[in-house]
């Protein structure tokens, strides 16, 4: 596919939104050929730039260890079995930073993602939200290509994973981080669950990080039944929850995974950071402003509120200009906003930040890509 090939590709749409003139644009990188450590290659300083948003957000005490973490990542990544840890390493040379280990084995914190039929197709509306700033102003657009054909990934240079991206006229697919397993109910405890947790995920190797096998399935799965056995059978080095749209009205779904385990629903297809239904010993998860003053019945409902209210809105998903993106679905820390339909090769994202207002406001222009009929 060249350029001639698309309609749109990755142009501001200044009628869109409430950014600025000045907000810039997002970057659309063609790294077909080379992957992600091309894509590292080409924004070295993009790259960098981002690494030092993210690990600022860190304690000095934490930042200081950082070499020992990045071990243990690089460790467990290469337990892992993961076909992508030789991409890790070059992307680590390429950037001569310690970091890059450790933020390619962690993933979002809090998201909330729909997906609803619209005039007879599948539609995917998400939001991503981590507490690190940057990630908004230093989104990017990556086409790819897999055995299985291209995809459209929502990502940054330096990361191999993917956690939203779309596949024209095969299917789309996010990805949003699963409640957290409690040990302790106390809030004060929360943080002991997180740490044992993370322990148990780096210690038993063997299974890929679910952001990895999100990346897999664009690149080997040749439609939505495909990739949703895939994302239903492959084991997970922690739990996780997809959420799926292929071309064809109903084809849509959420999966509930545990490591080797998964519930799939193909009604109520909204998804938070809670199962639905709740199971026992599982907490939502909630922003890191009241990590150790929300109570488990509290921490529950702040995920249970994002993923109502997206499931109750009934505005048009093609809409560009995003209106479902509000409270309490926008919170402090939304980093992105996605819509992406695989019938129409059509992908929107808009990145946001925190502006210094009660709630994130969008800080680049609306980037838009709609593929051309021959994907069909």
């Amino acid at each position: 596919m060249n350029g001639n090939d698309m309609m749109r590709l990755g142009e501001p749409d200044r009628s869109a939104g409430p950014a600025t003139p000045e907000a810039p644009v997002i970057v659309v990188t063609d790294i077909r050929g080379g992957g992600p450590p091309d894509h590292a290659r080409q924004r070295v300083e993009q790259a960098r730039a981002l690494r030092a948003a993210c690990l600022g957000f860190f304690p000095a005490a934490v930042r200081a260890a950082l070499p020992l973490f990045d071990r243990a990542a690089r460790r467990s990544l290469q337990r892992s079995g993961s076909p992508y840890v030789a991409e890790i390493a070059r992307i680590a040379e390429i950037l001569d930073c310690s970091g890059v280990w450790l933020l390619n084995g962690s993933y979002q914190w809090a998201c909330t993602a729909l997906a609803r039929d619209e005039h007879g197709v599948p539609w995917l509306i998400r939001t991503l939200d981590w507490p690190f700033r940057g990630l908004g102003r230093h989104v990017e657009v990556a086409r790819m290509r897999g055995a299985s054909g291209e995809f459209f990934s929502i990502t940054w240079p330096g990361y191999v994973g993917v956690l939203t991206a779309m596949g024209p006229a095969r299917f789309a697919a996010c990805l949003n981080q699963a409640p957290l397993r409690r040990r302790f109910r106390h809030g004060w405890l929360r943080p002991c669950d997180v740490a044992v947790n993370a322990v148990a995920s780096w210690a038993d190797g063997g299974r890929m990080p679910p952001d990895q096998v999100l990346r897999l399935a664009f690149e080997s799965c040749g439609d939505y039944a495909a990739a949703r056995r895939m994302l239903e059978s492959m084991p997970v080095a922690r739990p996780a929850i997809f959420t799926l749209v292929g071309c064809a009205a109903g084809e849509r779904c959420v999966i509930e995974r545990t490591e080797t385990g998964f519930v799939t629903r193909e009604e109520h297809t909204s998804a938070a950071n809670d199962w639905l239904p709740d199971r026992p010993g599982w907490e939502g998860r909630i922003g890191t402003r009241r990590f150790l003053t929300r109570t488990y019945d509290e921490a529950k409902s702040y995920s249970c509120a994002r993923r109502e209210a997206l499931a109750g809105w009934h505005g048009a998903m093609a809409d560009r200009s995003f209106a479902w993106v509000r409270a309490p679905v926008l919170n402090p820390y939304t980093r992105l906003a996605a819509a992406l339909c695989p019938a129409g090769g059509v992908l929107r994202v808009i990145g946001y930040e925190d502006v210094g207002a009660e709630l994130p406001a969008p800080v680049t222009e609306l980037c838009e890509i709609e593929a051309a009929a021959q994907f069909a």
